[in-house]
């Protein structure tokens, strides 16, 4: 059965390309970003991991751990890896799961048969600090992920659980957010002293509060 928004993040001990983790314990009190690639030392899998090493200061800003994954063996892994430093230029700074059992897969539904049988789809799964899913997606084998739209949807979960505003259609970090409809509008032009905007009883605009 596939996981829910607001399912607890399914705890998995695996060994990676850093060593044996405990899922929970690895994320500790950090955001997270589990994804899948569908298999090793194919051309799209290596552009999104070097991707995804050129961010490491993007995402530990946000304090947020990044962890692959797929149905590869460690030592497949390991000879993978030095391909997608020389190609992107980069140092791979992130755990890889060796997930040969499909144990992990399994857990996070990455394995669906009419795509393939055998390799895992491109997965994206956004947890909290609270071990909760907060965000999913999956993309076909075909299709590289938008590494800047996960950094603004990571971008918005935070402000959502730090702040209590939501953001409208095509947001970028700096832009107006929205109040929550949990927030009266009474309540919120105490809460955000920079102002509330009131386009509709249920449409508050308030500007971004972290910024």
């Amino acid at each position: 059965m596939s996981l829910r928004l607001g399912d607890i993040a399914p705890d998995f001990t695996a060994e990676t390309t850093q060593g044996t983790i405990n899922f929970h314990e690895w994320l500790g009190n950090s955001w997270g970003m589990l994804f899948s690639h569908p298999a090793d030392f194919t051309p799209v899998c290596t552009t999104e991991l070097g991707k995804t090493a050129l961010l490491k200061d993007d995402f530990a800003k946000r304090g947020v751990k990044v962890i692959a994954v797929s149905v590869d063996d460690l030592a497949s892994h390991g000879k993978w890896v030095p391909d997608i430093e020389e190609v992107n230029g980069v140092t791979v700074n992130f755990p890889i799961i060796a997930d040969s059992d499909r144990n992990v897969a399994t857990l996070y539904d990455m394995i669906h048969p009419n795509a393939s049988e055998k390799a895992t789809v491109r997965s994206v799964f956004i947890i909290g600090p609270d071990k909760k899913v907060k965000l999913t997606l999956t993309y076909p084998a075909s299709t590289g992920r938008n590494f800047t739209e996960l950094l603004r949807v990571i971008d918005s979960l935070q402000l959502t659980a730090n702040y209590q505003v939501a953001t409208p259609a095509d947001w970028k970090d700096g832009e107006d957010t929205i109040v929550v409809p949990a927030v009266s509008t009474e309540d919120a032009i105490a809460k955000f002293p920079k102002g509330v905007t009131v386009v509709k009883p249920y449409l508050r605009y308030t500007p971004q509060p972290n910024k």
